[in-house]
């Protein structure tokens, strides 16, 4: 849902831009309060992994295809202000090195993918597991629908910038009927997706996942063939070393994913236009979209310039891309956590004297 140049006015894309900036302020502060040792360098890898998966667009309908936009996964994981961020350095660096969205739409663009995905997909999140029984299961279940809503919202939020700023001169309502009909569908792989990769980090470090924590039910982590508590309230709590080798095992284990899925099965994604840009084709709300800025980036369109053979060509943009958006992540998300130590860092100190 990558919204190009050309697709909405200058005023209404700065008014956005204004919001994204606001948007961002905000959860750099937040995330300072949701991120510790042990989620921060998990936020620069769920960024990569977002990435990755944005890359492997599935079939939806004849001719048309989705791919995941991300905001319910990073919210759940990381929390809903880091989770805009994550999805904000993904933008960013798809807009810059990929021409992957249009740079004078960025704003546009974090607003819809970023913000409302976030926003609706927790808020939704922390209601179902309210009423939900308190299990690692039900925060799979929350997830799945969390991420299903998310996107059609994403897609009513364009049609409502559309409405606001569109420069071309179609009917709203075919916008929205084919916009939020088609974002349903792809809604579907989205929540397959988010709920399948909540579930494998709540299996084995169900602490590591903003989402659960604060469940009835004690959360237990496999360590050296064990399970033992993750609150730290056994009897017998896992060494820090063991509990660290776990950490590092996950981290590990998600980035070797996300070069896979990026440098390899990309290769097999759909390559029909995905659900925006099949309707700006058939309602003709693309005739003034523009050429990206970044049309001659060595790597736009997900390529490798001067590069001949297309496999090698996609799979070596796509490890640049996740090993850049890993670096740029985690140098975020670093700056932050640190951020929040130098800011608790007097206090501890007061208190000690």
């Amino acid at each position: 849902m990558h919204v190009p140049d050309g697709f909405i006015n200058a005023p209404t894309s700065a008014v956005t831009g204004v919001v994204a900036a606001g948007a961002i302020a905000v959860s750099l502060r937040g995330a300072r309060r949701e991120l510790d040792e042990r989620t921060a360098p998990l936020a620069g890898l769920v960024a990569a992994f977002i990435f990755a998966v944005q890359m492997l667009n599935f079939p939806v309908a004849a001719g048309t295809s989705g791919h995941l936009l991300g905001g319910a996964l990073a919210a759940i994981l990381v929390g809903p202000c880091t989770g805009v961020l994550c999805v904000s350095v993904v933008l960013l660096m798809q807009g810059i090195l990929f021409a992957d969205g249009g740079l004078t739409a960025l704003g546009v663009n974090i607003t819809d993918m970023a913000i409302v995905t976030t926003v609706v997909a927790y808020a939704l999140f922390r209601g179902l597991v309210k009423v939900l029984p308190r299990t690692r299961r039900s925060v799979t279940v929350a997830s799945f629908v969390a991420a299903l809503v998310s996107v059609p919202a994403a897609a009513l939020a364009f049609t409502l910038l559309y409405w606001i700023g569109g420069t071309t001169d179609v009917a709203i309502g075919k916008v929205a009927t084919a916009m939020i009909g088609v974002h349903v569908l792809i809604g579907i792989g989205e929540a397959v997706i988010t709920a399948l990769t909540v579930g494998a980090v709540v299996a084995v470090r169900p602490d590591l996942v903003y989402g659960a924590r604060g469940l009835r039910q004690r959360l237990r982590l496999r360590v050296n063939g064990e399970l033992v508590d993750a609150n730290g309230s056994a009897p017998s709590p896992a060494p820090a070393p063991a509990a660290a080798r776990s950490h590092r095992a996950v981290w590990l284990t998600g980035l070797v994913a996300s070069l896979v899925l990026a440098g390899f099965v990309s290769f097999y994604a759909s390559a029909d236009p995905d659900g925006l840009e099949k309707v700006a084709s058939d309602k003709g709300i693309d005739k003034k979209a523009e050429e990206h800025a970044s049309a001659d980036s060595p790597l736009a369109d997900y390529g490798v310039k001067d590069v001949a053979d297309a496999r090698i060509s996609g799979g070596l943009a796509g490890v640049i891309g996740v090993g850049v958006t890993v670096v740029a992540g985690s140098a975020v998300f670093w700056a932050v956590r640190r951020r929040r130590s130098d800011d608790a860092s007097p206090a501890r100190t007061e208190t000690t004297v």
